[in-house]
């Protein structure tokens, strides 16, 4: 694991953005063409926005996966990943990508997740683009996490905690307005990730980032998961490295 403090989010989310586009270039140079997963949530603002402007990433020999997203909405809604990862990220970029594979999850999550899991299985993913939850999720497996399943992409049942932070966000305007359930990607696809670029800004942050970072590997903090992958780098803004000892 390899953990890099910046004073700043904005800063923070730069360094993140530079080494996963150094990691997808070595990819394109090596194979003639790179997959990633990307993230989205508030987290990934500063990471997104870096990302697309970074010089000679030939990104239409690119593929691109979708994390995660709520059951039962709409792309038209305000929260939708989907509409999120096309606004912030695919339509950004200054060629469109070989592919990139969004989760519809608003009527048949179950067949979304098998559809998008057969594609994901034919793919060798160079980079994952995520993030941690205030409760230490990783994707949006809440505590306790599936360590074994091997499905690429799961129906989870989303906790208080979870659905908490989302309206704290901003998304939803009430929380019972915040969705019971997703569609996630497995804790077991993430960690075959050739390599993880885990950008994590902000105070409300810190605990999660504590535990997922020093503490035991365990189902209660899915985040801590990760400390077994071998290519990890996980990128701090002060505030989030704050409960850190």
């Amino acid at each position: 694991m390899e953990i890099t403090i910046s004073e700043n989010k904005i800063e923070s989310g730069k360094r993140a953005a530079k080494r996963g586009a150094e990691l997808i270039r070595e990819a394109i140079a090596k194979r003639g063409h790179a997959t990633i997963i990307v993230a989205t949530g508030a987290s990934q603002f500063e990471m997104l926005e870096a990302l697309v402007g970074e010089p000679d990433i030939d990104w239409s020999v690119v593929t691109g996966f979708h994390l995660d997203e709520y059951v039962g909405i709409p792309i038209t809604h305000l929260a939708s990943f989907r509409k999120y990862l096309w606004q912030r990220f695919v339509s950004k970029l200054p060629l469109p990508l070989q592919a990139f594979h969004y989760l519809d999850a608003a009527s048949e999550p179950a067949s979304e997740c098998t559809r998008v899991g057969e594609l994901i299985s034919r793919e060798s993913v160079d980079v994952a683009f995520i993030g941690i939850g205030e409760n230490g999720h990783v994707a949006f497996n809440d505590p306790p996490a599936d360590f074994e399943v091997e499905d690429p992409y799961i129906v989870v049942d989303l906790d208080e905690a979870c659905r908490q932070q989302q309206l704290g966000e901003g998304w939803f305007p009430s929380f019972d307005a915040v969705p019971k359930q997703a569609v996630s990607m497995s804790a077991k696809q993430i960690m075959k990730s050739a390599a993880i670029i885990c950008t994590v800004p902000d105070e409300r942050k810190a605990v999660a980032v504590a535990n997922a970072s020093q503490g035991p590997i365990t189902p209660d903090v899915p985040a801590s998961i990760l400390q077994k992958h071998a290519n990890y780098h996980l990128y701090l803004d002060e505030a989030a490295a704050s409960k850190r000892s």
